[in-house]
């Protein structure tokens, strides 16, 4: 009896998600599409053309930067803590309990401290490097603990295997481990793509809210979503910001879509 109330919990909770989902998905495409056209995607922001193109170009710059900060920090972090620090090591709790900690933290308070840090104490104002730095930050604890799962998914045979036919410990855990634990990296950074696409907070007093393409890294520049945030907050645009929410929604599926496939074939490969 307990078991099929259990199984009826678990499907209905299932399918109030699911139903939500669709919801919201299905919410902001009735809303945006209608208003999609052609003049949102021409190359400079004008107030008539309403364009997002600056904006869906400084957000890819800004999430490729922002990994490429975060991820060898992420990666070698979880691998010193798997692989290299002993068991009962006071620094692994400590560690863990810091990330955890930085994993509860709102986004407005990285950006209020990235604000603080980068754009004023050291003078890069508003700029691409000062958001991507700050989002490095942010998903930095996220990356650490999914390839640390990652990393613990792995079974001992395998290092055990490497051992036995004379590799080093390096050598094992870039041959033989990292490679294992790649679809669970993976997840980890398709979770941290997700938040930085989706990222408002912490951008906005970064990485600043000008409407035109970033020229440098020391340049301001919008991202999709502060761009559909000034859209709303104006007032004036809310048709746009709808169509500009479903750019996105579709930008985050096929990002995610991309990762998933490639997590899956290197799955399969190793298999």
């Amino acid at each position: 009896m307990k078991s099929l109330i259990l199984r009826m919990a678990v499907k209905l909770s299932a399918l109030i998600t699911m139903i939500v989902l669709a919801f919201v998905v299905g919410f902001v495409l009735i809303k945006g599409i209608p208003n999609l056209n052609l003049a949102m995607f021409q190359w400079k922001y004008t107030t008539e053309n309403v364009s997002m193109m600056p904006a869906i170009i400084n957000t890819l710059i800004i999430t490729v930067i922002s990994l490429a900060i975060a991820l060898p920090f992420g990666i070698f972090s979880a691998v010193y803590l798997v692989e290299y620090a002993g068991r009962g090591n006071k620094i692994v709790g400590i560690v863990r309990l810091t990330t955890e900690t930085l994993s509860g933290i709102p986004s407005i308070i990285y950006g209020l401290f990235g604000y603080l840090m980068f754009v004023v104490a050291l003078g890069w104002s508003y700029s691409v490097l000062a958001g991507t730095c700050t989002l490095a930050i942010m998903i930095l604890p996220l990356i650490m603990r999914t390839t640390e799962e990652a990393l613990k998914s792995v079974p001992d045979a395998f290092r055990e295997g490497s051992f036995g036919l004379g590799a080093g410990k390096l050598r094992t855990v870039f041959k033989v481990v990292l490679p294992t634990a790649v679809p669970g990296i993976l997840s980890g950074v398709i979770l941290g793509i997700g938040r930085i696409v989706g990222e408002t907070a912490a951008l906005i007093y970064t990485a600043g809210t000008v409407t035109g393409v970033a020229t440098s890294l020391f340049s301001s520049g919008r991202t999709l979503s502060v761009h559909m945030y000034a859209l709303l907050s104006e007032g004036l645009y809310t048709k746009q910001a709808y169509a500009t929410a479903v750019v996105l929604l579709l930008m985050v599926i096929i990002i995610n879509g991309l990762s998933s496939l490639v997590a899956g074939k290197m799955a399969s490969k190793r298999n």
